[in-house]
């Protein structure tokens, strides 16, 4: 295996050697280092965005903006980086002249990491909309200008058309080891290599997207000295599709399975969409939002409704689980001794077919579930033939509310008079008394505990809650929108 002694990229245009360890943040090597101050540290651990750079991964034609404060550099060997003083060659970006000629910056903290933000989505995104732009600003606070004249800046310089970055596409090579200042940080390209290094180093810590490691690296400064990262195994990054199913590798990054979905299942995007920012959801994986185990992960509860099954892979082959079997108790796993998550199948859906999922959190964006409910329901005929119901937040792990299930079965959906009679006989109070009764089977077959974001008795009634919304959203008194 091929290892080196220094982390190689391109950052703003230029290749790089760095021989600071391995499990340095990227947003430390930027200060420290090369003194690009531009880039700043709030949270340190990727909420503010006031650290956020752009980021182009070996092989990839596109930067994306992430959160550098979480980023180890490990991570970006073979990358290119864009930092905000690598906007400006010669003249400044558009975007930094709209934003202080329209008066869209005050404190001036946080907009570094906004004008990168921002700069990501104009180079990609023709002409934006607001939802567009405010998404693109989830992951980036404001607390002076607030985020009207910020919009507005945006707005103006868009109509104008895509705005190419100054950054280049790097060109180095992906390293498979490197070692430098008291850090061994492998990175396997491929499943053969994974399991060969694993097995040579059976304590290094498994690396994924480091939305959560990364957080006790940046804040709580641990340190890794022997990691071994599967964002560079190529099985575990490849995205495949049949006519029923995607089959995403677990090192697939929840934008990249937010681009390949769409709108398919329009609930599940929304989920997707609030599971962080753009940053986040360009580092975090499908695998590590799995393989964590907690029991207030966003992803588990939706893929578990909707019927996902995981492929498990060792050095001896590989087999294939139902996701809900996954888990076995808090943070205890099905993984057997050098197993891995190697894959996650998501059904397409099918005719009949309606899902919802509700996350319910104290922040609409980047925040933990208080409760998160998973509904997948048939409709046939005018009756609900088959449902799978799963929350998060209400156990030790994702769970399902099978007699709830049996009890949503059979449910006469719509079709009624303006008398309130449905054309299979079932009038509007008997419905609603129907989804009362899913409502209190689905309190009964949980135990949530009490904490800071909600004690156990409002989990059970938001839970329950959610059953009454579904009815009212199968019967047309709520229409499902994009939020």
């Amino acid at each position: 295996m091929a290892s080196q002694n220094y982390i190689n990229f391109d950052l703003n245009g230029e290749i790089q050697q760095a021989d600071c360890r391995a499990d340095m943040t990227v947003l430390e090597w930027l200060r420290t280092g090369k003194r690009l101050i531009g880039t700043k540290e709030g949270c340190a651990e990727g909420d503010c965005g006031a650290c956020s750079i752009l980021l182009s991964k070996q092989g990839d034609s596109q930067f994306v903006a992430i959160n550098s404060c979480i980023l180890s550099m490990g991570q970006i060997a073979g990358c290119s980086v864009l930092t905000v003083e690598g906007l400006k060659t010669g003249t400044y970006h558009p975007l930094q002249v709209a934003m202080a000629t329209n008066g869209s910056s005050q404190c001036g903290f946080c907009t570094p990491g906004i004008v990168m933000s921002l700069a990501g989505l104009l180079a990609y995104t023709p002409n934006p909309g607001e939802a567009e732009i405010h998404d693109a600003l989830a992951g980036n606070l404001c607390r002076c200008t607030g985020y009207k004249p910020i919009v507005e800046a945006v707005l103006k310089i868009a109509k104008d058309g895509l705005i190419p970055l100054n950054g280049n596409i790097s060109s180095t090579k992906n390293i498979e080891h490197i070692q430098t200042d008291g850090t061994s940080f492998y990175r396997p390209q491929s499943l053969e290599s994974f399991f060969k290094v694993r097995k040579e180093n059976p304590t290094a810590l498994l690396l994924a997207g480091g939305t959560d490691l990364g957080v006790a690296l940046a804040e709580h400064e641990s340190e890794w000295p022997l990691v071994i990262w599967t964002g560079a195994v190529k099985e575990l990054r490849e995205i495949s599709e049949t006519t029923c199913e995607w089959i995403f590798g677990a090192a697939v990054t929840w934008q990249e399975i937010l681009t390949n979905v769409g709108d398919a299942y329009l609930s599940l995007s929304t989920l997707i969409r609030r599971f962080g920012s753009t940053q986040i959801r360009n580092m975090g994986t499908i695998g590590g939002n799995i393989g964590t185990a907690s029991p207030i992960g966003d992803g588990p509860p939706a893929l578990i409704a909707l019927g996902a099954k995981v492929t498990l892979a060792s050095a001896l082959g590989s087999r294939e689980i139902a996701l809900e079997d996954f888990f076995l108790d808090y943070r205890k796993t099905a993984l057997l001794g050098g197993e891995i998550i190697k894959s996650v199948t998501i059904p397409k859906p099918v005719r009949g077919q309606h899902f919802r999922v509700w996350k319910v959190s104290k922040r609409y964006d980047q925040d933990i579930s208080t409760v998160c409910g998973a509904f997948n329901v048939m409709i046939e005929n005018g009756k609900i033939s088959a449902a799978k119901i799963a929350f998060g937040g209400m156990a030790a792990i994702p769970k399902r509310a099978s007699q709830a299930e049996e009890l949503l079965t059979g449910i006469v959906v719509g079709n009624r008079s303006e008398s309130g009679r449905g054309s299979h006989g079932d009038d509007t109070k008997t419905m609603r008394k129907r989804y009362e009764d899913v409502a209190e089977a689905i309190r009964a077959s949980y135990a949530p505990l009490s904490d800071w974001r909600g004690t156990k008795e409002y989990r059970l009634e938001v839970a329950g809650n959610l059953a009454i919304r579904l009815g009212a959203e199968l019967e047309g008194h709520i229409v499902e929108v994009m939020s």
